[in-house]
């Protein structure tokens, strides 16, 4: 059995152990209690949470969309971030994937849904109960080496310097090795790849009736990556020659690597709102000391220049000092003032679940400092199989911070 065979059926027991978990804790939960309704004034909060593939049956589940949405509803939630792009893959019917790479979904998914849509699935009963669709494009430029689209397009891909996998500046645990050599990266500087990226957004915002789309922190490139052929022809092209720096976080380097991805996110903000004015463009990055550092996204940039409708900051935790110090960050103040800004807070994970009154805790943080709402990673990890508390006292907690209904459209920062 060769190496991509031993990963797709690794892949599929995995996938399957956490359907059997998520089918045990679907069949196990009796139907959603009805708490009493605190007649409260309507207030704009974003009440989010991510839909995601990775550690969750919820996509794959038959039911799971269905039984997913109904609870979120029923305990006041308004905001679904769904993934829709993730491992070389798309997680709805994709005539540029399809074009691209030879599948039009995530084979699994498609197998499991008898060929139906997802995300219109997703759509026609979120609207139904008056909830926000926002698709998470979660992987960003981010493709395992084995998928198709490693594969078929190598020159599509950047690289660090010959030999060199990570850093000494850059935290191994979020840049280095492990990154490296599990996961390439698309260019976000190659002409094809932001062809085929912007074309996966607007198929999205041109065929789905969605709120708006979402990247997040893989929107950008590793530091140490901008090494391969074309980035470096290029820099060469505007720098007389000049081959670029060998250290990768040299500054005027960083500089023109991250303002080539600002002039993309332009292009995608512009094409987007050409095909629907109204649709939002949300981020969810990581600080943005960090962003910038590490992965050459300068979001603040972004949000200057008006090319963001909404932030979700990824704050995920658990000291609360060090929650506190993220939501005080100069950059975070600036969005406030322009754009609705949301905090991302983790809920937990199968290898760090987190129990209910950290995240109690962090939400009233967040109210204290008149953010515009939350959104939490993950959906399994609100009252699934892997959380400290039993689903029903988690179910109970999450109504009651909110007890009260949402209007369902958010009102614009004055600029």
């Amino acid at each position: 059995m060769n190496r991509f065979a031993r990963r797709c059926v690794s892949y599929l027991l995995c996938l399957g152990l956490v359907v059997a978990l998520r089918v045990f804790s679907l069949s196990s939960v009796s139907s959603l209690p009805v708490y009493s309704q605190n007649i409260s004034p309507l207030t704009t909060e974003i009440r989010g949470v991510w839909l995601t593939n990775v550690a969750s049956g919820v996509l794959f589940v038959p039911w799971g969309i269905n039984r997913a949405i109904n609870q979120l509803s029923a305990l006041n939630f308004n905001t679904i971030y769904p993934v829709v792009w993730n491992r070389g893959h798309t997680f709805y019917k994709s005539a540029v994937a399809k074009m691209t790479t030879g599948s039009d979904t995530q084979p699994f998914l498609n197998f499991m849904h008898g060929g139906q849509d997802v995300l219109a699935k997703i759509v026609t009963l979120s609207k139904k109960k008056d909830l926000r669709v926002i698709p998470w494009f979660e992987y960003g430029f981010m493709t395992p080496h084995y998928s198709q689209l490693a594969r078929r397009y190598p020159d599509w891909l950047t690289i660090g310097q010959e030999g060199i996998k990570s850093t000494q500046d850059a935290p191994p645990e979020e840049i280095g090795n492990v990154l490296v050599s599990k996961l390439a990266w698309l260019n976000p500087l190659h002409p094809q790849v932001q062809e085929f990226i912007q074309g996966l957004i607007l198929e999205v915002v041109r065929d789905y009736d969605v709120d708006g789309i979402q990247l997040d922190d893989h929107f950008g490139m590793p530091v140490q990556f901008g090494y391969d052929r074309f980035t470096i022809e290029l820099y060469q092209k505007e720098h007389q020659g000049k081959i670029p720096p060998t250290d990768p976080f040299n500054s005027e380097w960083m500089r023109w690597r991250a303002d080539k991805i600002t002039d993309f996110m332009a292009e995608i903000y512009q094409a987007v709102k050409a095909v629907k004015p109204k649709v939002k463009i949300s981020l969810s990055p990581n600080p943005q000391a960090f962003a910038y550092k590490y992965y050459l996204q300068d979001w603040e940039n972004w949000v200057k220049k008006g090319l963001v409708n909404e932030l979700i900051l990824q704050v995920y935790r658990n000291d609360k000092k060090s929650f506190i110090a993220q939501l005080e960050q100069p950059s975070i103040k600036l969005a406030q003032s322009l754009i609705p800004v949301g905090i991302g807070i983790s809920t937990g994970t199968v290898r760090n679940p987190v129990k209910m009154a950290q995240i109690r805790e962090q939400v009233q943080v967040v109210r204290d400092r008149n953010f515009d709402g939350i959104s939490f990673f993950y959906w399994e990890s609100l009252w699934g199989y892997i959380v400290p508390e039993s689903p029903q006292q988690r179910r109970k907690a999450f109504f009651d911070l909110f007890n009260a209904k949402t209007v369902r459209l958010l009102k614009p920062k004055k600029l």
